[in-house]
């Protein structure tokens, strides 16, 4: 079983920083992209980052030159550095993973259960 357990979520002031962490484990051939989503309630699911295993890195425009996304492929953790912080980015903060138990499986989604980052004004 795999499974992604995320860390880092908390109450911070506007302009303010917070990290987040993601950690995998469990049996796994491969992963291919991670990254992190948020929904906040009556919303879309939103990208917010995403990084393959090579380190190509995407970003929705709302984060764009405020977070950072990183990966530690040998300890299979992704990371998010979130900096200048806004209310608007109040929500909970998934994890994802793409990837295949083994060499010859199906490809599988794989979600953590979410950590909630809070922004006051």
């Amino acid at each position: 079983q795999v499974q992604l357990v995320e860390s880092g979520g908390a109450l911070v002031q506007a302009v303010g920083s917070l990290s987040l962490s993601c950690a995998a484990s469990g049996s796994i051939f491969r992963i291919d992209v991670m990254g992190w989503y948020r929904q906040a309630p009556g919303k879309q699911l939103e990208l917010v980052a995403t990084i393959t295993n090579g380190g190509s890195t995407n970003y929705a425009d709302s984060v764009k030159g405020r977070f950072t996304i990183s990966r530690d492929n040998a300890n299979n953790t992704v990371y998010l550095q979130m900096n200048s912080l806004k209310p608007e980015d109040t929500n909970v903060y998934r994890c994802y993973a793409n990837g295949r138990p083994t060499a010859s499986s199906n490809w599988y989604d794989y979600w953590g259960q979410g950590t909630q980052v809070t922004v006051s004004s």
